[in-house]
């Protein structure tokens, strides 16, 4: 049994993430750190009534390393790195990290999305970024992963097989996402307030979302040289899930709906949780799961795709168990299929 810690474990990710683990057969969990909840878990998750019986405590990053040997840091951006620091020095310790710390190349970049700088700027450019279906060799026996956001997720799985075979072109793909109110969070903000966000559908972080330079980032590793996209995100009044549509420039103009589904079905073959489907995909057809559904369109002269996932789960919680199943030698499915 793998001793498992997860920092910050009062959000919505962290709920997710202890309810797999839970029904994980390798995994048991030994401590749950919050800096402003000292009780016990089940009453800020009732849900967990009779399931977790732990106290929420204020851990040192050494309480923390000798306890676990696995580390879930649900912890904001840059306060995340810096306890990441602390635990690797504990030979026996590794860490998913579900904050964006490690998730671009350089410290210049981090700090021009993050405005401030990186706390451990060595490593950037060296932690594997946990897509296990396009990274997963790095992933395996890791010490260290960088879990991806939810948008990048969403916009990455369809177009990276796309760009590599060079099926599109890597320029000029426009990524228009979708995602349910609790992709922002639990802390209460007011654009997320009942009032604010029911019946209503808007646009945010045009131009500004911190989550564009992770796609850029990684759509890149597959094209030899650099990509440009655009990427707007909009809130939809629903609890969760993702939808994202891009529009992207083939390089045949005389490309099939055929030919790119069947790009991305040879090249999502043996994973099990990507799936190409013919109708177009809905929030509702992947809610509480870690898969991710895929459809293509060509229309005029653009390949049209559509891509779903649940946010709480294969956007956050369900792709770190899979780095976990990697990071620790179990099959991957482990934990994340019923």
């Amino acid at each position: 049994m793998i001793k498992i810690a997860i920092l910050g474990a009062t959000g919505y990710t962290a709920l997710e993430l202890i309810k797999l683990l839970l029904r994980h057969p390798g995994t048991e969990i030994v401590a749950l750190t919050s800096r402003e909840e000292q009780r016990p878990v089940c009453e800020v998750h009732p849900s967990l009534t009779g399931q977790l019986d732990l106290q929420l405590k204020n851990l040192s990053s050494a309480e923390i390393a000798g306890q676990a040997e696995c580390v879930f840091s649900c912890l904001p951006h840059a306060a995340s790195a810096k306890i990441a620091v602390e635990l690797l020095k504990h030979g026996g310790c590794k860490v998913i990290d579900f904050s964006a710390d490690y998730r671009l190349d350089t410290p210049a970049v981090f700090k021009q999305w993050y405005n401030e700088d990186h706390p451990d700027p060595k490593r950037l450019g060296k932690v594997p970024y946990g897509l296990p279906e396009l990274f997963r060799s790095q992933l395996t026996g890791a010490s260290l992963i960088a879990n991806p956001g939810c948008y990048p997720t969403s916009a990455i799985l369809p177009t990276a097989p796309l760009i590599q075979k060079g099926v599109i072109q890597p320029e000029g793909i426009i990524f228009d996402s979708k995602s349910g109110v609790s992709g922002a969070g639990r802390k209460p903000k007011l654009n997320f307030h009942f009032p604010e966000c029911n019946e209503n559908f808007s646009a945010y972080g045009v131009g500004t979302h911190r989550h564009w330079p992770e796609i850029e980032q990684i759509l890149a590793r597959f094209t030899g040289q650099g990509t440009s996209v655009i990427f707007t995100p909009h809130l939809v009044p629903m609890d969760r899930g993702i939808l994202t549509t891009a529009y992207c420039v083939p390089t045949n103009p005389n490309v099939t709906q055929g030919e790119v589904e069947s790009v991305l079905r040879d090249f999502y073959a043996n994973e099990p949780f990507v799936q190409i489907v013919e109708t177009l995909p809905g929030t509702k057809d992947v809610s509480g799961t870690n898969r991710t559904h895929i459809a293509a369109r060509v229309v005029r002269d653009r390949v049209v795709l559509v891509s779903v996932l649940d946010n709480l789960i294969k956007g956050a919680s369900g792709a770190a168990v899979q780095n976990f199943n990697l990071m620790f030698g179990f099959p991957e499915t482990t934990g994340l299929v019923h």
